[in-house]
């Protein structure tokens, strides 16, 4: 893992690269989509935010902020679509200093080149109120989209949360009738979530060890999100959870089953043919494992199940987005799960769709993310070497952009003003 180095972000707020009105970053090889041939020795030119022309002849306008970027690779800015602003400092982020909460969100996020991220749970209201804080200017950070609280069945808070929430006194999530999830789902959205979790099946150990939710409850609040346009999420956990997802309407898986042993060509001609995407995470089989937490046979088993699952189901014509689950974990860094997608015979520009195009398609944002090409906002990463021969170099950032500012620097850069 690579060690954080703070960027001290005030004054880089307050510098010229960060708040140019035009910036240039040349001499980059650039990948304007996952499906496009590179631009060699390319332009990218920003102004206001959105991306103006793109190639090898483009011209820097006087008094253009210009960053050499010889050498590099340009790619569109990653999503990581499952995440948790669970942890310190996000809780009560209202309220909370905001030179922690930028720095909190370049360590977790923006050093990996994440300049949307999409919370799948966490404290009410927390991503609300920090994604608030990011857009008045008060943090630096990426873009948050949340689902706000997620929906436990009666009776199946996670085993693995149930005592944080305890401790902090925060009121159940579990729902026990299709109204009162309804209801609840209808609060969230139109306080301004942009869709919902359902626990589809829920891990509460013991002799129950899954408890699935209950179809009706699951479409009652997946109709809600529907209704408005908006994305559900559903942790399957196993193949009772898989189907409650598929009966419910669920749009998102956000778990793989690595339980489950290998997905049949049913099975998974169910799910694509539900226009379902899946959000693999098969990194946090490791991470979970930990320090001989799990049997070593067991663990294998468990990552060639949802090795097995992701390629299958990527081979049927199934959407991909990345996702790590941190927040949940500690594990910040992505590069596990690059090598794991890849491990499991995804190649690079599959990677990159997931981290791009696939979910700028899957949350209604295409027309403006996921592409570097002119009219597009100016959301883009700069790495340190080619995903087209390593897919490691997808962790490499030197450069975050989004919205044509920069809100991450690994290393200094020649920065000059154009001609």
């Amino acid at each position: 893992m690579r060690p954080f180095v703070p960027v001290l972000l005030t004054a880089l707020a307050a510098s010229s690269v960060a708040h140019a009105d035009t910036l240039a970053l040349v001499g980059a090889k650039v990948y304007p989509a996952p499906d496009a041939a590179p631009l060699e020795r390319a332009t990218v030119l920003i102004r206001d935010g959105v991306i103006t022309a793109v190639g090898r002849d483009v011209r820097v306008p006087k008094g253009t902020t210009v960053v050499r970027v010889d050498g590099r690779t340009v790619v569109a800015g990653f999503w990581n679509s499952h995440v948790h602003l669970l942890p310190e400092p996000y809780r009560g982020a209202a309220t909370k200093p905001a030179a922690a909460l930028s720095e909190a969100l370049e360590s977790n996020f923006t050093q990996w080149g994440f300049t949307t991220i999409f919370d799948i749970a966490s404290l009410p209201g927390d991503a609300l109120a920090l994604r608030k804080r990011i857009d008045r200017g008060e943090v630096i950070g990426p873009n948050i989209l949340t689902v706000d609280a997620p929906f436990f069945p009666e009776g199946g808070t996670p085993i693995y949360v149930k005592g944080l929430l305890e401790q902090l006194h925060v009121p159940t999530f579990e729902v026990s009738t299709a109204d009162e999830a309804a209801a609840r789902a209808a609060r969230q959205l139109d306080a301004g979530a942009d869709g919902v979790k359902v626990f589809a099946g829920a891990i509460v150990g013991g002799a129950i060890g899954v408890l699935p939710m209950k179809t009706p409850i699951a479409t009652a609040v997946v109709e809600q999100a529907h209704r408005r346009g908006k994305p559900a999420f559903a942790h399957p956990s196993n193949i009772a959870g898989l189907q409650v997802a598929m009966d419910s309407g669920v749009d998102i898986l956000a778990h793989s089953t690595p339980n489950t042993g290998p997905w049949s060509n049913e099975l998974t001609q169910s799910l694509v043919s539900r226009n379902m995407a899946l959000i693999p995470t098969l990194a946090l089989i490791e991470t979970e494992a930990g320090a001989d937490r799990l049997p070593a046979a067991l663990k294998a088993k468990m990552l060639a199940a949802s090795s097995q699952q992701l390629k299958s189901f990527a081979d049927a014509g199934g959407q991909v987005l990345f996702g790590t689950d941190c927040g949940y974990t500690e594990a910040y860094d992505p590069v596990l799960e690059y090598r794991h997608m890849a491990a499991a015979g995804l190649d690079w520009r599959a990677i990159l769709a997931s981290l791009t195009t696939a979910p700028s398609a899957r949350f209604g944002q295409a027309s403006r993310k996921g592409r570097v090409a002119a009219g597009m906002e100016a959301d883009l990463v700069v790495l340190e070497g080619d995903p087209a021969t390593d897919a490691t170099a997808f962790d490499r950032v030197q450069m975050t952009v989004r919205a044509g500012r920069i809100i991450h620097r690994a290393g200094a850069n020649g920065v000059t003003s154009g001609d």
